[in-house]
């Protein structure tokens, strides 16, 4: 046998080996997610739909800005020597009041507000701490509620889809049959739901005007139209979508997208935060009879 000819040989048959082996790992993960995309293995209701029932949560800092952004020392910033810095009124909030950076969650980067629209943004964003519906405990509306740092209950079944919020005690119960044009405007809208195979699309209007997406004085007006996809991709993980529509304040529809977590913890439930108590002296301190120090 010619030098080294055992050592090719061997060499052939360990390559022929890794090779083998790589292609049943491939093979086996296309089966799994394969199987997995098929919804064999997502909880399902007795009629074979996906089963949502539970506590989720968003994590991630999209209440704070949905948009790509850099850390940044505050919401509310004003002009420094070197850079910018934190407005007088949130000072003392030191790194509490900073913002986390975040590769963003609006395809495209960017919320295509009209020029009108986003001179009226940038005012809202400038005067966060009076103008943001969040600090002054109002109802989140759609789609923020699914977003905030708090937890949501979602309770279903063949004909019903009830959605239950940890933050200010919000709500949806959402309609299988479409009911027609809202009676009023609210801050949460009126939802109607319908399945796409095992999608559940959720059509929401009937808004006021007084809901933000997050915390950068992104406003809408009362012509604002959200359509939500939840997909359930396994049993711990929903894929959130929602397009937006206003053409008041926005030159196109726009989307975000976003996983939200299944709530593990064995004693997972809603907490109370009725927050409208918390904020009676920010609202109202003003008008008592010997008003407090503010």
């Amino acid at each position: 046998m010619p030098p080294g000819c055992g050592a090719d040989k061997l060499s052939h048959v360990l390559r022929r080996r890794s090779s083998l082996a790589l292609a049943i790992f491939i093979v086996a993960a296309a089966a799994a997610g394969a199987q997995n995309r098929g919804g064999a293995t997502l909880p399902r209701l007795p009629g074979g739909k996906p089963d949502f029932n539970g506590i989720w949560q968003a994590l991630g800092p999209a209440n704070y800005d949905l948009e790509r952004h850099i850390a940044r020392p505050s919401m509310m910033l004003r002009k420094g020597p070197y850079g910018p810095l934190p407005a007088v009124p949130m000072l003392r909030l030191g790194a509490v009041g900073a913002v986390p950076g975040s590769m963003g969650f609006v395809e495209g980067g960017s919320i295509p507000y009209n020029p009108e629209a986003q001179k009226k943004r940038e005012e809202n964003r400038d005067n966060w701490l009076d103008r943001d519906p969040e600090v002054r405990c109002y109802m989140p509306g759609v789609p923020r509620a699914n977003y905030m740092p708090f937890p949501f209950q979602i309770v279903q079944n063949a004909k019903q889809f009830f959605i239950a919020y940890e933050y200010a005690g919000a709500y949806r119960d959402i309609y299988f049959k479409d009911p027609g044009p809202a009676e009023t405007d609210s801050w949460m809208g009126q939802s109607f739901g319908k399945w796409d195979g095992d999608t559940f699309v959720v059509e929401v209007s009937g808004f006021n005007d007084q809901t933000w997406f997050d915390r950068t004085g992104t406003h809408h007006s009362n012509q604002l139209k959200v359509v939500e996809r939840y997909t359930m991709t396994s049993p711990y993980h929903i894929q959130y979508e929602a397009v937006i529509t206003d053409p008041e304040v926005f030159t196109k529809p726009w989307k975000i997208s976003m996983p939200l977590y299944r709530r593990m913890e064995p004693d997972a439930r809603l907490m109370d935060f009725k927050c409208a108590e918390f904020v009676e002296e920010l609202v109202f301190g003003e008008h008592r009879r010997k008003p407090l120090a503010r």
